[in-house]
């Protein structure tokens, strides 16, 4: 008896850990596979910079006119910059990458990252899709013009829901130039699976201090992009709306001053650029709106205006960056007028870095709360 019992111990052992396995599988917070194109074509797959054979990339397909770019490669008497490592991949007139991600989990929202540059078309964009997909003329077209870091790249961030175990991504310039090899450097392709946000005890808002976000990638001191609802109805920030013509940027300890916890949002296109969340609230109520402001310490100085709304009712807040890192409290009270109340917020301004690179910045928004008031006293 003692034998049978054995084996069937060993039996259930073995189940969990294969459940245990697939559910670890199915986790994903990282590059992709070959997802810094470090792995690049044979030469006999290559024509000069172009690669010619779509399958020369391993774990990604090619179409179109892509380039295999080395770093301190020049075009001219420009410089192609690569990021880290010593490769990326330059899609030309009408190119798109293209990969199988086979172990994502059907019903969860991901957050895909990449590391892009523009090379010379002022007018680049790029667009992102994943398959398969329900949601029609669900896909991306991301503005490439305005580069908002001081090294020549940017991160992008695009959200978007699983509805199978194996998608595929595809990155694809649009553009038709009279130069076919122009188009933006792609670097640093990553996923990362996003939590579903709650609210938290004492906070009405979900992620309101903004720890749960798109992956960022170890040593790059620029911050993420996260695109504006009209570009991604996927907010890879969870709980938010980017309700604005521009992208918000997602800074991290790491590389930044963040007044509170790990991660924040640099509001860094001033009026165009737009933190919104909407949250149940009941007409007639009075509530508390708390949130911090700062700077990145990211060289953004002077007078800075961060307007603050909930509902009709509008604050602004003054802060006087050094560019230093620094933080404010700020809180207003207003009374609810409908079942749904809108808390917004952006900057006034538009600032620019003092470091003479030219780069948009812009104040930091961290640490929301949003609390109901029991006994509020009466003036």
């Amino acid at each position: 008896m003692q034998e049978p019992m054995k084996m069937k111990k060993a039996a259930t052992v073995l189940v969990l850990l294969c459940a245990t396995l697939q559910v670890c599988s199915s986790l994903i917070d990282g590059l992709l596979p070959n997802g810094n194109f470090e792995q690049g074509p044979k030469p006999s797959q290559m024509k000069h910079t172009r690669v010619m054979d779509p399958h020369a990339i391993p774990h990604w397909e090619l179409s179109g006119y892509v380039e295999y770019i080395k770093s301190g490669q020049m075009q001219g008497d420009m410089l192609l910059p690569v990021p880290q490592g010593d490769f990326a991949v330059r899609l030309g007139e009408d190119a798109s990458l293209k990969t199988k991600v086979v172990n994502v989990t059907k019903g969860t929202f991901y957050a895909l990252s990449f590391v892009f540059a523009r090379t010379c078309a002022q007018e680049e964009r790029l667009n992102v899709s994943v398959t398969p997909s329900k949601e029609p003329k669900d896909w991306g077209m991301l503005p490439l013009q305005t580069m908002y870091s001081s090294d020549g790249w940017d991160t992008y961030s695009w959200g978007f829901l699983a509805e199978a175990n194996v998608v595929e991504i595809v990155l694809h310039n649009p553009a038709r130039e009279k130069d076919p090899a122009c188009g933006p450097l792609i670097d640093f392709v990553a996923l990362k699976a996003l939590k579903t946000p709650h609210r938290p005890k004492g906070n009405m808002l979900k992620n309101g201090n903004f720890e749960e976000g798109p992956y960022i990638f170890p040593n790059t001191n620029w911050g993420i992009l996260i695109p504006p609802n009209i570009e991604d109805d996927h907010c890879p920030l969870p709980g938010w709306i980017i309700e604005s013509l521009k992208a918000v940027k997602y800074i991290d300890t790491e590389h930044f001053a963040v007044p509170e916890g790990k991660r924040a949002v640099e509001l860094v296109a001033g009026r165009e650029s737009a933190l919104a969340q909407q949250v149940i609230t009941k007409a007639g109520k009075i509530y508390d709106l708390i949130f911090t402001v700062g700077d990145a310490n990211n060289s953004c100085e002077g007078s800075m205006l961060i307007e603050a709304f909930a509902g009709k009712v509008a604050l602004q807040v003054p802060y006087m960056s050094k560019g230093k890192g620094g933080f404010k409290r700020a809180k207003f009270r207003f009374t609810a007028i409908s079942r749904r109340t809108r808390v917004r917020f952006l900057s006034t301004n538009y600032h620019m870095k003092t470091d003479n690179s030219g780069s948009l910045c812009g104040p930091v928004i961290d640490d929301v709360r949003l609390v109901s008031v029991r006994n509020p006293r009466i003036p």
